[in-house]
């Protein structure tokens, strides 16, 4: 770090800066500030006409000065540039270089008083990053240092340590003069062009070269009938640049600075795009070390100690700014981040752009997710329409709602029940049939099969979307080279290494990197030392579960207790099982509303305390975590009616009680798959409506108007110009930070789940799942266009380990759909009878067959009805199940029928199962994972890029061998050839002519 010098360099001429003059330091002339105490003015020091290796002292070594190599301008902020001289807020002062990324903190000065003047005209501007600090005339002397500005000196110099390794490393920085007692300063940041050109080599990243290709038009069948799709489709495009184009694509291929006239380098300023320029920075901030602050490694554990508070690339302006003027912010808010685009598709390529590969695969996932859905909907209101339809038409409805049938059924509950008709439950039957119906197996053989096809289809999009995006070529060592530690993980591994080491604290810090990345093989964290953080991940997930778990069984003890009350009051006794049911339904949403919220922060603590090494590791463990108990709090109710309800609760005389008095809750009269589709509908929805939509609108809403109020009643020092015309910085610092997509993720998988696991018993899930992704796209593209910080553009080829979790729900659901036909609705038992013991081939009797009879009689002692209202004297009643009558020899047993019914149910179960799998591996391989257009184009583009490499190394041999052709300076193939011999860290002027026109058609 360049240190104060006492005395100025020979050869320095001392420049007043007048009260009005510009701020702005030109590029390599500063070396150091200073204030003269005896005029009161600032002076910028000036080099003379010295010899460059004038000053070998300084401690940059090499013999250069502090500014010898990077350009470092700090702003008075008490004069600002006017607007008019401001031709672009992305850039910085000097209207020349562009702002490529920007660091935050927050500042408190120490022994500023009120009086003393301006804080702003004590400080010196130095080249090299630090702010010093000239003794006023009549000061009161030095100050001592409270805690608090013990720990914030300390901030500062470590501020000051990175910030100067950044200009070591190649970046230009811009930042404020600290002229406030508090606030907020940004550190600018621009990347030039030696810096994205070494970057970008490193990185290797693809960019277009200057030859173009055709890219093969489909068969005559084919192409005519995209053309016509094209067309029908025309006003639902939004109006948005073609990114990658569907005749012309160029070669791509990994930036090398000795191959630079490859490529078609028009504008250095705008060859690399601003996501990628951000991307860049975004890679050296993250590798960038400070030795101040324990040898941490980049910018993240920086923030993580608060000595910056935040890093975000820019916004490419505002996006509801007046006048013609438009930027890729603006184009995304007008064509996709507005609810009156709904119809439109989505700008696929600029999202990509704009947002990075991860962002703009998720957005199409979503995009394909939610038009899947609309084959599916309209299927499913039409197996919902056939219900309908044919309710009039179903026998064990009319046989149940026929009250000349007479069925006597027994009491509900001990003592105050009393014997009830069957056809009272005459509603419930006829509801029941509009779920539980032959078209609901077909549909969800066709859900299963769906969701095969989704898949299918997105792996064969994610290739598509990776050919024109330039994905195809990333291999696992390219991602790994931009992994990072995480603070967190380098920490343990730091005090692992004091505990184990016998060297001192202070001898540990002083350790160079090479000797740390030399030791990263043995200085690392095994099992053993995450052993700990293992069992507490082990014990705590099993303790949630449990907790999950006896909630159920909460709310099922609460359905019980609430039903025997009820039932004791005549007034009431009518609506039992609605009251009962619709109450503990809306517990169950609560409940799972607020568990989802307090799992996603545990699982969230429990991957740290695993202390994973990479955040690419971190991710995947948070996902799976949160999955896991996010999946069990959502579906175990759900499970609970499905399976288990009805299933224990023993018979009259012999029932299976909770508590004394209290019995184990039955299904209704018509099934329980009535109320599995109450209990999925309404978690389902709620949700939806609840956490996704009102939330996400809502807390930005109250985080933003809490920011804006705790602004205006805080004291602060305001600049009037600078409000009025704020920069884009501090507007993009006032929104909300990008936390990532895990949540975006979550809710749509979650929805996949209710989408198929339970289809068979809520066919309308897809039309409800549709209605709300139209809304859920428009509500996330606005939130990331205008609500939140810009994310750092990440490069991914694919959704990671969503597709497997995804995959994963597409074959249990054809488990949980075979039971929930076989076991949970009455298909099976109507099949059974009306094929083995119907006497004409039809439902006529099924009621009475599926009813078994029970002598009163043999009542328990106190679980009589008391003072029954029965018209009629009860001798026997009837109860739902396949049991041997009283008079049988083995009475109560259960019958022929029941076992009968029971193969056939897992006969149904392994036939559904494995007849749904065989489909789905048969659509697998009937659709290939790759285009068979996008598999030629790839082996094309391979076969033309070898072509164009001999072509241009030939041309290259060539014009080596005539010497006579380079004297020639206006010629076009000598400037092209220009950068490859010139050194790496040069820009070549030829570099650009090179681009040229030299595009060839194929």
């Amino acid at each position: 770090m360049c240190q104060r010098q006492e005395k100025r360099a020979p050869g320095m001429a001392d420049i007043p800066l007048l009260p009005g003059s510009p701020r702005r330091l030109s590029p390599r002339a500063v070396d150091r500030g200073g204030q003269d105490p005896n005029h009161g003015q600032q002076y910028l020091r000036v080099p003379g006409s010295q010899a460059p290796g004038r000053d070998s002292g300084l401690p940059f070594g090499g013999g250069s000065s502090c500014s010898g190599s990077v350009i470092n301008n700090y702003l008075d902020a008490s004069e600002p540039v006017s607007s008019e001289a401001r031709l672009s807020r992305m850039h910085f002062h000097d209207n020349q270089r562009k702002v490529d990324y920007v660091l935050a903190y927050h500042y408190r000065k120490r022994g500023v008083h009120p009086g003393q003047g301006s804080p702003g005209h004590s400080l010196a501007i130095v080249s090299n990053g630090e702010t010093g600090k000239a003794p006023r005339a009549g000061g009161h002397g030095d100050i001592e240092l409270g805690p608090l500005d013990a720990l914030e000196e300390e901030r500062k110099e470590q501020r000051e340590e990175f910030e100067h390794n950044l200009m070591e490393a190649g970046l230009e920085l811009e930042k404020d003069v600290e002229n406030k007692s508090q606030g907020s300063i940004f550190v600018r940041i621009h990347a030039p062009w030696q810096v994205l050109a070494r970057e970008a080599e490193f990185l290797k990243i693809k960019v277009p070269t200057k030859k173009m290709y055709e890219i093969k038009s489909e068969g005559s069948i084919a192409k005519k009938f995209n053309e016509l799709l094209q067309k029908l489709s025309s006003p639902l495009k939004p109006r948005v640049p073609e990114h990658s184009s569907n005749k012309m694509k160029n070669l791509s291929y990994p930036f090398s600075r000795e191959k630079m006239y490859l490529y078609n380098i028009q504008d250095k300023d705008t060859f690399f795009d601003n996501a990628t320029r951000s991307r860049i920075v975004h890679e050296i901030l993250k590798r960038t070390a400070c030795s101040r602050a324990n040898n941490t490694m980049g910018i993240n554990s920086l923030i993580a100690n608060n000595i910056y508070e935040a890093a975000y690339p820019l916004h490419d302006g505002e996006y509801d700014s007046p006048g013609d003027d438009m930027n890729d912010r603006k184009l995304l808010y007008q064509e996709w981040a507005r609810y009156g685009v709904f119809y439109k598709f989505q700008p696929i390529d600029l999202i990509r752009k704009y947002f990075g590969e991860k962002i703009g695969l998720y957005f199409a996932w979503l995009g394909l997710y939610t038009s899947f859905l609309i084959p599916s909907s309209v299927i499913g209101v039409i197996v919902f329409l056939y219900g309908c339809a044919t309710i009039e038409e179903d026998i064990p409805s009319k046989e149940m709602c026929d009250q000349q049938n007479a069925f006597t059924m027994c009491p509900l509950c001990d003592k105050s029940c009393d014997y009830w008709n069957l056809s009272s439950a005459c509603g419930t039957a006829k509801a029941s049939h509009l779920f539980d119906n032959p078209a609901t197996v077909f549909f969800s053989i066709f859900m299963a099969l769906w969701a095969t096809m989704f898949l299918e289809n997105w792996k064969r999009l994610q290739m598509r979307l990776g050919y024109f995006w330039d994905l195809t070529g990333i291999e696992e060592e390219e991602e790994r080279a931009q992994e990072h530690s995480r603070p967190e993980y380098e920490t343990k591994v730091r005090e692992k290494m004091l505990k184990t080491s016998g060297k001192s604290v202070v001898q540990k810090l002083g350790t160079n990197m090479t000797e740390n990345e030399d030791e990263d093989d043995e200085d690392k964290l095994t099992w053993k030392d995450r052993f700990p953080g293992y069992l507490v991940n082990f014990a705590s997930i099993l303790f949630m579960i449990a907790l999950t778990f006896s909630i159920v069984f909460g709310v099922i003890v609460y359905r019980i207790t609430t039903a025997a009350a009820l039932s004791l009051n005549k007034t009431t006794r009518s609506n039992v099982r609605v009251t009962v049911t619709a109450t503990a339904v809306i517990i169950n949403l609560v409940v799972i509303l607020i568990l989802d919220e307090i799992y996603g922060a545990v699982a969230t603590w429990l991957t740290k305390i695993e202390v994973p090494k990479t955040e690419q590791t971190f991710e995947e463990r948070l996902i799976l975590k949160a999955f896991l108990l996010k999946f069990v709090n959502a579906y175990s109710p759900i499970f609970y009616v499905a399976f288990f309800k009805g299933r224990f609760v023993g018979r009259p005389g012999s029932y299976v009680y909770v508590f004394d008095g209290y019995r184990m809750e039955e299904c209704a009269p018509g099934g329980c798959l009535m109320e599995l589709c109450i209990q999925l509908s309404i978690i389902m929805l709620g949700k939806q409506l609840i956490q996704n939509n009102i939330f996400e609108i809502g807390v930005p809403k109250l985080k933003k108007l809490f920011r804006k109020l705790k602004d205006e009643t805080e004291p602060r020092e305001t600049d009037s110009a600078h409000s009025k015309h704020p920069e884009q910085w501090d507007l993009d610092y006032s929104l909300e930070p990008y936390t990532g997509l895990t949540p975006e993720y979550m809710e749509m998988i979650i929805q996949f789940g209710f989408v198929t696991l339970f289809v068979a018993s809520f066919p309308l899930a897809p039309v409800f799942a549709l209605l709300n992704n139209v809304i859920e796209v428009r509500l996330d593209a606005k939130k990331f266009v205008t609500e939140l910080r810009r994310p750092d553009a990440v490069r991914t080829k694919d959704i990671g380990i969503w597709f497997d979790i995804l995959s994963g729900i597409g074959k249990f659901s054809v488990i949980s759909n075979a039971f929930v036909i076989a076991v949970t609705s009455d298909f099976i038992p109507r099949l059974v009878y009306q094929y083995a013991y119907s006497h004409n081939g039809t439902l006529h009797g099924f009621v009475n067959h599926t009813l078994s009879f029970f002598n009163v009689s043999q009542l328990k002692e106190g679980t009589q009805p008391e003072n029954s209202q029965f018209d009629q004297e009860v001798q026997f009643c009837r109860f739902k199940d396949y049991r041997e009558p009283p008079w049988a020899p083995n009475p109560y047993e259960f019958s022929k029928q029941y076992w009968s019914i029971l193969s056939a149910r897992l006969a149904f179960v392994i036939i559904f199962q494995n007849l749904v799998m065989f489909l789905s591996v048969l659509v697998d391989w009937m659709i290939p994972d790759i285009p068979t257009d996008i598999s030629d184009q790839i082996k094309k583009e391979k076969g033309l890029l070898v072509d164009f490499f001999l072509k241009e190394e030939h041309e290259k041999l060539k014009l080596s061998d005539e010497p006579g052709q380079r004297s020639l300076g206006g010629g076009r193939h000598s400037r092209s050839r220009a950068p490859s011999s010139a050194p790496s860290g040069q820009s070549q002027p030829g570099s650009i002519a090179s681009s040229g026109s030299q595009h060839t058609n194929v």
